[in-house]
């Protein structure tokens, strides 16, 4: 007997559903479209992303590549135009107005690269993470403990201008956890700061990660901060291109294994460098072998002449 419509449906709902599973964040063919003065920019085009509950990752990428709006549409400040993204179970497409400033009050917490936009000045580092707290109707009580954990207690009763970047930024991380977010997400976080400063706001986000538990998402065109994270997604024309994935070796040492990532309908970006050694254009020639598929440039038109 042939399936109804209602049938197939359901039956192509689910198995829509079934991609990343549970995990705490699933994009699956995510597009986001602006529109300016009747021209029409595609940022993100078909993106797919998993990433489990307590993973600390790092989303790279050239400039205009779409790493900057995925983060948008995953803080619930943007609304994807279609495709599913998914957070801790919530759908941010379907979500309405009070939802979305609900879930950016409760689930996510963000950090920005400019201080300034983190914090108030003419509040203390405390005042500013309690602030959060109160708008939720919560109590205030952990702000110093907050503080505490990311190594900036002392800075407790200073305003804003009393502190070095390094401490600003620190302090923006114990504000973005204030309400106990399941997700943390910060763009170019250590952007303004030199590199011992950064590592002590990287050090930060990674003691957030494993000792609350919280998932973390930094986008960055930082290679220090890039290096430290156990797998790093890289963006490419609005699309993931590449991951790569870190474990600890035999001899303790960290090995890094940089993969292409194959879409559900078996798309995949080859590296540009590779591309251009080979100078390979449009076409490719596939071998499918017993253990790997081989991809060659194209052979050269026979000529007419």
């Amino acid at each position: 007997m042939n399936p109804t419509l209602s049938e197939l449906e359901a039956r192509a709902t689910r198995e829509k559903a079934a991609f990343g599973g549970d995990a705490h964040i699933v994009c699956d063919n995510l597009v986001r479209i602006y529109k300016t003065e009747g021209v029409e920019v595609v940022a993100l085009q078909g993106l797919d992303l998993v990433i489990d509950k307590g993973e600390l990752v790092a989303i790279v990428g050239a400039s205009g590549s779409g790493k900057s709006t995925l983060l948008n549409v995953l803080s619930g400040l943007d609304v994807p135009t279609a495709g599913v993204a998914r957070v801790a179970g919530m759908d941010l497409l379907s979500m309405n107005a009070r939802d979305r400033l609900r879930y950016r009050r409760s689930v996510v917490g963000f950090i920005w690269q400019q201080t300034a936009r983190n914090l108030l000045p003419y509040l203390s580092a405390r005042e500013n993470v309690e602030l959060p707290m109160k708008l939720a109707g919560r109590r205030g009580g952990r702000a110093l403990e907050l503080l505490e954990l990311l190594g900036v207690g002392y800075c407790a009763d200073r305003k804003i201008p009393e502190m070095s970047g390094g401490e600003q930024q620190r302090v923006a991380i114990a504000v973005a956890l204030a309400n106990s977010p399941q997700l943390v997400l910060a763009d170019e976080p250590t952007g303004e700061l030199d590199s011992e400063t950064s590592e002590q706001v990287f050090d930060a986000l990674r003691k957030a990660n494993r000792e609350l538990g919280v998932t973390v998402v930094v986008v960055t065109h930082d290679p220090l901060v890039s290096e430290q994270v156990d797998r790093t997604v890289g963006i490419r024309d609005g699309r993931t291109s590449s991951e790569t994935l870190r474990r600890e070796g035999a001899e303790g040492q960290i090995v890094a294994e940089e993969y292409a990532v194959l879409d559900r309908v078996g798309r995949l970006q080859l590296p540009r460098d590779f591309m251009n050694a080979l100078e390979m254009e449009r076409r490719v020639r596939l071998e499918l072998e017993s253990d790997h598929i081989g991809v060659w440039p194209a052979r050269e038109e026979p000529s007419d002449d």
